[in-house]
């Protein structure tokens, strides 16, 4: 950030320890925001020769929006990337114009690029069973076998995201029958623990060597540490490979495969869009769009006249 003004750079740390404290958000969410920020504020101090202070920032045109864009785009960033970066932008300037008083109308009016969001790429009922059955096989230790199909279940069988189901303390077992999970934001849902979840964590707790504390990891790596994401993603490689699936069969998946099984079996996109966790129902309604698609496949496929 040595481009960067100091003003610009304290008001932009003032922000992120907002977003931090009063808005929950996670590390990683942080993490992005001071990349993305520190990006565009280093753009503008070489676009316009010399560093900013607030009260240049405050005269940002839309001339200079265009410019940031283009430079950013020129970099290979796709617009999905291009996206989420104003959308960061534009969260700042709102607030530093609360803050300093000024009008960002050229910022908050400058247009998102348009892209195509990425349909989910859910499993089959029999293809997610046979990754539970098979992911437990990739390892010579039992126990680990046991845990990675522990972990699997709670993503399938639960909905949850893998760094839910790795933040899960050994005072959390045995599993009942409904969880509170905190996921992104810190923001807090209730989820129902299906049975074959809680037999799958009791099966792995009754083979895991190490001690299980309260307050400590449930899921174990071999040595005893905190279980990485890495670890399940690796296993679940080995076991898609085995049996000839896709590579997009991954852990993130099976959480899609929770909801879109869930929609195909009855169930309303507001109920799946608060077990998901979803801030936005829109989020949810991806999987309306691949229910409708796997529709057309079969209608395509079968019909006579199709």
């Amino acid at each position: 950030m040595s481009l960067i003004s100091p003003a610009a750079r304290d008001a932009l740390e003032t922000w992120l320890d907002h977003q931090r404290a009063l808005k929950g958000a996670a590390a990683n969410t942080i993490t992005a925001y001071a990349g993305d920020l520190g990006e565009f504020l280093a753009f503008i101090t070489a676009h316009k020769g010399a560093p900013q202070g607030l009260g240049a920032l405050s005269h940002i045109t839309v001339s200079d929006m265009r410019a940031w864009m283009a430079h950013t785009r020129s970099g290979d960033v796709g617009p999905r990337s291009l996206a989420r970066k104003l959308s960061a932008v534009k969260s700042f300037y709102r607030w530093l114009a609360a803050r300093e008083g000024f009008e960002p109308t050229a910022v908050l009016s400058t247009r998102s690029p348009k892209y195509t969001r990425k349909l989910p790429r859910p499993l089959a009922v029999d293809a997610a069973h046979d990754l539970v059955e098979t992911i437990g096989m990739q390892s010579l230790t039992p126990w680990v076998g046991l845990r990675d199909i522990a972990v699997l279940t709670l993503l399938w069988g639960c909905g949850l995201r893998i760094s839910e189901a790795l933040s899960l303390r050994g005072g959390d077992a045995p599993l009942p029958q409904v969880m509170r999970i905190t996921g992104k934001g810190g923001k807090e849902r209730i989820v129902p623990v299906v049975g074959a979840a809680q037999q799958a964590v009791d099966a792995y707790i009754a083979a895991c060597p190490h001690i299980l504390q309260d307050d400590q990891p449930l899921f174990r790596a071999v040595r005893g540490g905190a279980l990485a994401p890495r670890a399940i993603q690796k296993a679940m490689e080995a076991a898609r490979m085995q049996l000839g699936l896709p590579a997009t069969a991954t852990p993130h998946a099976m959480r899609h495969s929770f909801a879109t099984h869930l929609l195909n079996a009855g169930g309303d996109l507001r109920s799946i869009q608060e077990l998901l966790g979803h801030a936005s129902l829109s989020t949810t309604q991806a999987y309306t769009a691949v229910d409708t698609a796997r529709l057309m496949d079969v209608y395509n496929s079968a019909h006579p006249k199709a």
